[in-house]
């Protein structure tokens, strides 16, 4: 069994998109697992104050109607807060998509969530790691069950819990902590959660672009116009905060 010596949130969201700028969670459920191994969870519908596209209706089923009289993520955000307080957190493709769109969520609320002092375990890099295929597909392989009700929130939490067990069972070499997963498959070193910057030997660089590859500091300093550029640009708000965060940085040393 996977050893905690802090609780960990499986965490799974269904949206009205996919764009981490612009789209809204209509669907959030969490998995908490205490170290003792007990487990609390908590799900929610909400309204997503935009529509939801026809496409992400279509994979997760939730209609427009359904959420016109749930609470936003505003009412929630609080409540969400505290469920996660204390918590490593963990999904299925949650670094790319679930854990990226909750931070935009309490960015826009105004709401401050740290993410710096959380480990984060995720759950398909594992499989694509080891066997390379979907959450469907793991569940079968892993737990040798059918995913029933797969693309809702609560569902795939549950499952990516089970799966993340199954996991541990099957590669000695995970280990039976946060830590030694993370040592296995590898921390992602990024800067922002939608990866525009990454780092490289300590230096926070861009990952997209023209000026993919060179340090951050290095292109503010020499085109200044350039964070403009992205300030008032379609990026999601935790990478405008962290490009701000080196701008600043970088208007400080110059100023020494």
């Amino acid at each position: 069994m996977l050893q905690l010596k802090k609780p960990l949130a499986i965490i799974d969201l269904e949206t009205t998109g996919v764009n981490l700028g612009s789209d809204r969670i209509v669907e959030i459920a969490i998995v908490r697992v205490q170290p003792d191994g007990t487990r609390q969870i908590k799900r929610k519908l909400l309204n997503p104050e935009i529509p939801i596209s026809a496409i992400s209706r279509d994979l997760h089923g939730i209609t427009n109607e359904m959420v016109k009289d749930a609470p936003t993520f505003k009412q929630v955000a609080n409540e969400i807060k505290q469920f996660l307080d204390n918590c490593d957190l963990a999904g299925y493709n949650s670094n790319r998509f679930d854990i990226p769109l909750l931070a935009e969520e309490f960015l826009r609320v105004g709401l401050e969530f740290d993410f710096s002092n959380r480990r984060l375990v995720d759950v398909q890099k594992i499989f694509h790691m080891m066997e390379q295929r979907t959450l469907s597909a793991a569940y079968k392989f892993y737990c040798n069950k059918n995913l029933e009700g797969a693309h809702g929130a609560e569902v795939d939490a549950v499952a990516t819990w089970e799966i993340l067990q199954a996991q541990i069972e099957k590669y000695p070499q995970l280990g039976n902590s946060v830590e030694t997963i993370i040592t296995c498959i590898g921390d992602d070193c990024i800067v922002d959660f939608a990866r525009r910057m990454v780092m490289e030997n300590g230096v926070e660089v861009f990952n997209f672009g023209k000026h993919k590859g060179r340090a951050v500091a290095d292109v503010l300093k020499a085109e200044p116009q350039y964070y403009d550029w992205m300030m008032k640009g379609d990026f999601p708000m935790h990478t405008k905060a962290k490009l701000t965060e080196i701008f600043n940085r970088t208007l400080l040393k110059k100023g020494l």
